[in-house]
């Protein structure tokens, strides 16, 4: 029998066999606690002799959520021991969204709802605009939906945002919000934030309802408590108050989701929430080198809102964090390209032959002379030995262009990371869409994505009047469009038309009963005209009529199942998915991300770009502590991907954005101390034969006095008010409230101290 004690280390184990009342597990960076949750998971059902179905656990994303349940089911198979049924394991919109479907009927949805995306929100709120007569251009639809999302995660409802709202801006968000509810109401739709809003809303309105979900969920376990809102937060604190046994594990440093309303204070004042509460540290990384680590450290060292812990790991030394200043940013990717290609050729001379010149700038040795064609800040113990053990990561997307357009003149295979995700492919969307008004023919958002797709001659003016019948009728538009072949509302050409794709809509909905959810796909894609629409479009029809292909066998896991059984998990999991659910490590390319998307992810090597005054930490943070102090936790995040190599990047000038501006370098750098850092520069005449030695890094980033302190506030008769981050005798560095950051010349900068 597997003794699931014996892979964990002391903390670990006692982390796992705390198993009453509320305990905090603070997991430091690669510390194992997926390992340790997952773990004590199987403690309970095999040793603590707790019911599967009485456990509880919850992730943020589907990757993690997957990766849980794999690793239970296969520590519960190298066990002797049998379990009856399997625990609850999801996200906490899965989680929620399964609940719906047994409840929302309490609040007067239909159970076959349909969960809306971030395009078909907007389509209804361009809609509503219309409607309500706002003018798109005066007031920001996508804006206006960011409020309303923000205020369903700290659990207001429009009643209650109506009632505070101040001023002329509020109260046509108020308006908005109002509309927005009744019409999804109508769709019988939900939004994202709608299911644990609904979830809340449920169990505050209905008691026995909480009680019955507090029976069942005896025990729970929350990953990444560090990055839960309000209504998360509330979710938890209500299924947990019966029986107390929470169990929530994060890392504060690692907490970078405010600006999705994640509250860090959460984690941080969790012993506050529940009294006798104990606290469990995992300060050993299985991930980085320690000169990586004590990197790191160097870097959260000087926030001040966060809980002390010193991470460590066995892997002493390691390779120098190297730091690059480029002129520009072409010579950034042309540096990152180099460092890549280089690092390669290594391994396999490497592989070929052990040779002695190639020299290593490892910690506590002293950089080579040598031998100057060969960078020396290329490893040739560095373990990679595919373009996949590479990571390039920026503070925002539009900093990837360029970085792209060099590693396509070098043939260096490469993936973005957040691009367009499979689900939103128009094609793909569409026969989802179909999909979802034969499941929920009150939806219609989708109805009016599909109506002409393909071509049915039915405008807008037309749907707009269809829809006016429906609800003069009190029906949804499917049962409306029926009843239209006995009306004169509209022309004999357009009721036909209307009434053949209602009919179209309920003769398939009545194969769902008959017809697995893979074969109702194909029907749909057949006899809605969808197929034949794609043929007549030639080879850029043959590559969407793959990406149906492709979804075909996504829906080919449910082959056990009629499509009746399965349809609403299948259309819940498509509507749930996020950009990084579908990254796949194995693949042989260099992985291009946002700081933020490599979140919980690990390469070999990992590069960041941009480590500039304005991009990273990002100008938004500049008048903020608080923002300033999760920049710096990104940056944290950044470094702590790394197993063995860290590379900083930054530049002279950057072009982006459309214009072109000259940064200083990031305040991340000057933390990092001299005795963890390599610095190369370029020689000045040919960038391909680049060398590199060591220097100071006062040298990069002089400190010389000047009449302005970093951190002074003055006033700019054009810029308006800013605060000083950087200034010497030639120049001053600001970042003003309106106008972003300028660097000033400092004869002219013509700057009054406030």
């Amino acid at each position: 029998m597997l003794n699931l004690l014996d892979q964990l280390n002391p903390s670990q184990k006692k982390a796992v066999t705390t198993t009453e009342g509320p305990v905090l597990v603070i997991a430091g960076a690669g510390s194992g606690k997926t390992k340790t949750l997952t773990h004590r998971v199987v403690y309970l059902i095999q040793e603590k002799n707790i019911a599967p179905h009485n456990i509880l656990a919850v992730t943020f994303t589907n990757k993690a959520s997957m990766e849980m349940k794999d690793r239970i089911m296969k520590l519960l198979r190298e066990s002797s021991q049998k379990s009856n049924g399997f625990p609850h394991i999801g996200t906490f919109h899965n989680i929620c969204a399964k609940i719906l479907r047994k409840e929302i009927d309490n609040l007067g949805y239909k159970k076959t709802f349909n969960i809306f995306d971030d395009q078909d929100q907007l389509t209804l709120i361009k809609r509503i605009f219309k409607n309500l007569e706002i003018n798109k251009d005066q007031f920001n639809p996508r804006g206006i939906l960011s409020i309303i999302s923000k205020t369903k995660n700290e659990l207001r409802n429009a009643e209650m945002f109506e009632l505070g709202a101040n001023g002329y801006y509020e109260e046509i968000v108020s308006k908005v919000y109002k509309r927005y509810q009744k019409e999804l109401k109508e769709n019988n739709a939900l939004d994202f934030d709608d299911l644990i809003f609904l979830t809340v809303t449920i169990f505050e309105k209905f008691p026995a309802i909480l009680n019955y979900y507090q029976e069942l969920f005896r025990y729970i376990m929350v990953d990444e408590y560090q990055d839960t809102n309000h209504a998360q937060y509330r979710l938890i604190k209500m299924l947990s108050a019966k029986h107390k046994n929470i169990w929530a594990t994060g890392d504060d440093f690692q907490a970078i989701y405010g600006w999705r309303q994640a509250n860090i204070e959460n984690i941080l004042n969790f012993e506050k929430d529940y009294s006798q509460a104990k606290e469990i540290k995992l300060e050993q990384n299985y991930r980085s080198t320690q000169i990586i680590l004590d990197a790191a450290a160097e870097i959260i060292a000087k926030n001040v809102n966060q809980k002390n812990k010193k991470i460590w790991t066995e892997k002493t030394g390691g390779h120098l964090i190297t730091s690059f200043e480029a002129q520009d940013e072409k010579e950034e990717a042309q540096f990152i390209v180099k460092e890549i290609k280089n690092s390669l050729e290594l391994a396999v001379d490497s592989s070929q032959q052990k040779t002695t010149d190639q020299k290593s700038i490892i910690a506590n040795r002293e950089p080579s002379t040598a031998n100057q064609e060969l960078s020396p800040t290329v490893n040739c113990e560095l373990s990679t030995k595919n373009y996949r053990d590479f990571a390039i990561l920026y503070r925002t997307n539009a900093q990837s262009r360029i970085i792209e357009e060099i590693m396509l003149k070098h043939s260096i295979p490469y993936r973005i990371i957040g691009g367009l995700k499979f689900y939103q492919r128009k094609e793909v969307k569409d026969i989802i869409a179909y999909l979802r008004l034969i499941q929920n023919p009150a939806d219609s958002i989708s109805l009016e994505r599909i109506l002409n797709e393909p071509k049915r001659g039915l405008g807008k003016a037309t749907l707009k009047k269809w829809l006016s019948f429906a609800q003069e009728k009190n029906v949804n538009p499917i049962e409306a469009g029926l009843l239209l072949k006995n009306e004169t509302l509209l022309n004999k050409g357009k009721s036909s038309a209307i009434v053949n794709f209602c009919e179209f809509i309920n003769k398939t909905a009545n194969l769902r009963s008959t017809l697995t959810l893979s074969q109702l796909i194909r029907k749909i894609f057949e006899l809605s005209g969808y197929e034949k629409m794609l043929e007549d479009l030639g080879e850029e029809g043959e590559v969407k009529a793959e990406n149906i292909k492709e979804l075909l066998s996504v829906s080919k896991k449910y082959k056990d199942d009629m499509a009746i059984d399965s349809i609403d998990q299948f259309l819940e999991e498509v509507a749930l998915v996020s950009d990084t659910d579908k990254i796949d490590q194995d693949q042989n390319s260099v992985h291009m991300m946002t700081l933020h998307s490599a979140k919980g992810l690990e390469f070999p090597v990992i590069f960041i770009a941009g480590l500039e005054e304005g991009i990273l930490p990002h100008s938004r943070s500049m008048l903020s502590h608080k923002e300033m102090e999760e920049e710096r936790r990104l940056m944290y995040v950044g470094v702590t991907r790394a197993k063995e190599k860290v590379y900083l990047l930054f530049t002279n000038l950057r072009t982006i954005f459309g214009s072109t501006q000259s940064n200083t370098p990031s305040r991340f750098l000057d933390d990092i101390p001299t005795h963890l850092m390599d610095i190369a520069t370029p020689e000045k005449n040919n960038f391909l034969d680049t060398i590199f030695g060591k220097k100071n890094k006062k040298e990069i980033l002089p400190k010389t006095p000047s009449e302005f302190k970093d951190g002074e506030k003055v006033s700019h008769p054009e810029f308006g008010d800013g605060v000083v981050i950087s200034s010497n005798p030639e120049t001053i560095t600001v970042v003003f409230r309106k106008a972003g950051i300028k660097k000033l010349s400092a004869a002219y900068a013509n700057l009054k101290k406030l």
